[in-house]
């Protein structure tokens, strides 16, 4: 995200995808830390190809990379059209054998990295939706 997308900016992109997403079959989900979004979009390519370069084009965003770009059999994220979650950072170094998809995200050097990171964060975001229920 750009320098000063706060709450009502975050509240407008989150209105905005879920409306788009709806239309063109596309669905995902957004997460957003310290100024930074991971977003997983899933759905027909033409539409998540359209979609993305909406989103390129967009002024809020700087800096967009798509660190994994594949075909699926099963979306994780069917049921939504655009589930958001802010997620905190850490307060202290994770314990030895932790990781943080976020750091994955940002460090995948492989496709098989970034797919695991992408794996981990619809587990980790379906666990919420279940504990809050």
């Amino acid at each position: 995200a750009r320098a000063g997308v706060g709450d009502d900016a975050l509240r407008d992109i989150l209105t905005e995808s879920r409306a788009n997403n709806a239309e063109s079959g596309v669905t995902g989900v957004l997460l957003y830390r310290d100024g930074q979004f991971v977003q997983v979009l899933e759905g027909p390519r033409d539409s998540v190809q359209s979609l993305v370069a909406t989103i390129t084009a967009d002024p809020r965003h700087d800096d967009i990379r798509i660190v994994l770009d594949e075909p699926i059999d099963e979306r994780q994220f069917g049921d939504w059209t655009m589930e958001f979650r802010p997620v905190a950072t850490p307060q202290r170094a994770l314990p030895r054998g932790f990781r943080d998809s976020f750091d994955d995200l940002d460090a995948a050097e492989s496709p098989g990295s970034a797919a695991r990171a992408v794996h981990d964060i619809g587990l980790w975001v379906k666990a919420r939706t279940l504990r809050e229920g």
